[in-house]
């Protein structure tokens, strides 16, 4: 009941995202534009999607130190990028457990403190987006008349508080771990109607605050944070490229705008594939720095083209990675179904 509650919600969320999408695209013109797409701009939109990929998944080495795992670079890239393509193919975010999972396996630490690392990484990358979606926004608002909406501009404001809150959050557990925990169970009224069912909460979310330990090492968040923002970079860089090449003369700031509300809009409950979701984003967001009209005829193709050849980098990348991953679990089925378990049970099967 549970799975078939996630899978109808990012439907529904898909499906609305995706007619939104649909309603500021010309059709026609989309298919005009994408057919006389030079294959120069697919290239080199492809090229800045190495260091893209390079920084995301190098930067998880140093939240896993902290809580005592060694991966060699071969490894730590083979697993980032099954686990990228999982987040991508699946709905729900159900992808975001297979890094965990299959570091897990290797007996170096429990699931639950491998969930607490990529917590941090989640947190810390909806942070950078709302701080860059919203001095975006500012940007706009100082420059005389701002062309956000009322949906960016409420956006842009829910974004940074919602996710400032989440940064409060992960610092009381690193400062006050049991009076959180203890306030966390208060709030569920577990201890009261389900004690047993506390226990075990409480010993997770224990080993799920060991996984902020990079919070408190400087050695480990300094670079951490430094490829963040090089990741985050080099991702808004390429989006600009292509836009220029497609005809979309916006600011890097736009890009960048783009990005980041397209970001905030998948952090919900996501689509397989992010289809709908990610084209809204686009769309929604290049209207506050383009006419109406080159949005219609050229932004819908952007869209698509970006969405597209994002698609067929991590899931192509993944498959490969999934065949050399090893260890028996060489298919997408077995991946998604044991980790599923692993996450149920809080330790590898």
């Amino acid at each position: 009941m549970k799975l078939f509650v996630k899978v109808f919600l990012s439907l529904l969320v898909g499906t609305l995202c995706l007619w939104l999408a649909i309603r500021k695209m010309d059709l026609s013109a989309t298919a005009s534009v994408l057919r006389g797409l030079p294959l120069s701009a697919v290239l080199i939109y492809a090229a800045t999607m190495v260091p893209t990929h390079l920084f995301r998944a190098w930067r998880w080495k140093y939240l896993l130190r902290p809580i005592g795992v060694s991966l060699s670079f071969r490894r730590l890239m083979i697993i980032s990028t099954v686990g990228f393509m999982a987040i991508l193919a699946l709905p729900f975010r159900l992808g975001e457990f297979a890094r965990p999972y299959y570091v897990a396996r290797g007996g170096q630490s429990r699931m639950s403190a491998l969930l607490g690392t990529v917590a941090v990484e989640r947190i810390v990358d909806g942070l950078v987006i709302s701080i860059l979606f919203f001095t975006t926004y500012m940007l706009a608002f100082r420059a005389g008349g701002s062309g956000y909406s009322s949906v960016l501009a409420g956006a842009a404001w829910l974004s940074l508080i919602g996710f400032l809150s989440l940064t409060i959050f992960l610092a009381c557990a690193l400062r006050w771990p049991e009076k959180t925990i203890r306030l966390v169970l208060a709030a569920t009224l577990l201890r009261r109607f389900a004690p047993a069912t506390a226990e075990r909460l409480a010993d997770k979310l224990r080993a799920l605050i060991q996984g902020f330990r990079a919070l408190r090492e400087a050695r480990d968040m300094i670079p951490f944070l430094a490829q963040t923002v090089l990741y985050w970079f080099s991702n808004g860089f390429g989006m600009w490229l292509l836009a220029r090449d497609m005809q979309l003369a916006i600011p890097l700031t736009g890009a960048f705008a783009a990005m980041a509300f397209t970001g905030v809009l998948i952090s919900l409950p996501n689509s397989p594939g992010l289809v709908g979701q990610f084209h809204a984003g686009v769309l929604i967001a290049l209207g506050a720095y383009l006419p109406a009209a080159t949005v219609s005829h050229f932004g819908g193709a952007y869209a698509i083209a970006l969405h597209g050849i994002q698609f067929v980098w991590y899931v192509g990348w993944g498959f490969l990675a999934l065949w050399a991953v090893g260890e028996g679990s060489r298919s997408l089925r077995t991946m998604v179904v044991e980790s599923k378990r692993a996450v149920e049970e809080g330790e590898p099967s």
